[in-house]
């Protein structure tokens, strides 16, 4: 009985409704029409009738496709050039048409988990635009017109497999504060990315690295850095030099040199290094199955790796300190 009347109480805590209506003479009165009628009271009606309103008018702008009956997308959406946000995911399109350029007003371009295989050079006529993700697609390359976006904040294009490259006019975006190019096949950290002034979040895991450049210290506004599942087989002292940097990811497996200033850092650095335990690979007869089912894993991971990374940064009583996780999945 306590706890149904514990249980009420705090169903009423959450709709606002005040003790006067469910207390009789101090005890509770657990009445279900206590709920209902303060639901319907014109005060709550208008509320909600207003917040629906409100939710309606922003609907306007937000274009939503998803499904993989989807091959293209529809022509009548050339006519809706006052969207601010496209968000395309879990379909079969290929192509972005080149009327996107029309969109002036774009701010939120969302093309994840589709079939695209280039992004079209009138990107770079979204000089509004502030969030890219084009992440788990079948990119190759990007084109260098994505540089003109001047005012973009955020650009993941990870997963993709295959990228190894970033073009140099990428220098341009001096408003990006987060790059994600994880799960591509990049040998180094792009130029591009290193005259990123504002970057504070760089996720290149899951790539090809065998070093960090020397000047990667540039990057002083830096606090995320995730490096796992590359080849690096050592760290520069010149990470001790980036003041804001506060995570650091690694794989420790191939690490043969660890600056000691990383491990004893008293500026509240945490530094993380994963081991690596080998993902057992099905074997088939389709390369593209297994590019799909490496392409699967790596969204598990990515995945549990944000799920692993918010658990950490709500540690902030945990001091710097060197830690060991083993990854293991099977497909």
């Amino acid at each position: 009985r306590i706890k149904q009347e514990w249980n009420f109480i705090l169903e009423c805590r959450k709709k606002g409704i005040p003790q006067s209506k469910y207390l009789k003479n101090g005890f509770v009165d657990i009445n279900e029409k206590n709920l209902d009628t303060h639901g319907k009271t014109p005060q709550r009606k208008k509320s909600h009738a207003l917040s629906d309103e409100v939710n309606k008018e922003q609907n306007k702008f937000i274009f939503q496709l998803s499904g993989e009956q989807w091959t293209e997308l529809p022509d009548s959406l050339k006519e809706q050039i006052y969207l601010k946000e496209w968000h395309v995911y879990n379909t079969l399109i290929q192509t972005i048409p080149a009327y996107i350029a029309l969109f002036q007003d774009l701010k939120v371009l969302e093309l994840s988990k589709n079939q695209i295989n280039h992004l079209p050079a009138e990107i770079g006529c979204l000089k509004n635009l502030k969030v890219l993700n084009a992440s788990f697609n079948n990119l190759k390359s990007v084109p260098p017109e994505l540089g003109d976006c001047e005012n973009l904040e955020k650009l993941d294009l990870s997963g993709n497999m295959e990228i190894t490259e970033l073009p140099f006019e990428l220098s341009n975006l001096k408003q990006l504060t987060f790059v994600d190019v994880s799960a591509n096949k990049f040998h180094s950290i792009p130029i591009c990315v290193l005259r990123m002034s504002n970057l504070q979040w760089l996720d290149i895991s899951s790539n090809s690295l065998k070093d960090l450049p020397e000047d990667i210290d540039r990057l002083d506004e830096l606090q995320t850095l995730l490096l796992q599942k590359n080849k690096l087989t050592y760290l520069p002292r010149a990470l001790v030099n980036m003041p804001k940097l506060s995570l650091l990811v690694v794989s420790g497996d191939d690490l043969v040199e660890i600056p000691t200033a990383i491990c004893e850092s008293t500026t509240g650095l945490k530094f993380v290094s994963l081991k690596d335990s080998l993902v057992e690979t099905i074997v088939c007869e389709d390369t593209e199955e297994i590019i799909e089912n490496e392409r699967e894993r790596e969204q598990v991971e990515k995945e549990f790796m944000k799920a692993y990374l918010e658990d950490l940064r709500g540690r902030e009583s945990t001091p710097s300190y060197t830690t060991k996780v083993m990854l293991s999945l099977q497909l």
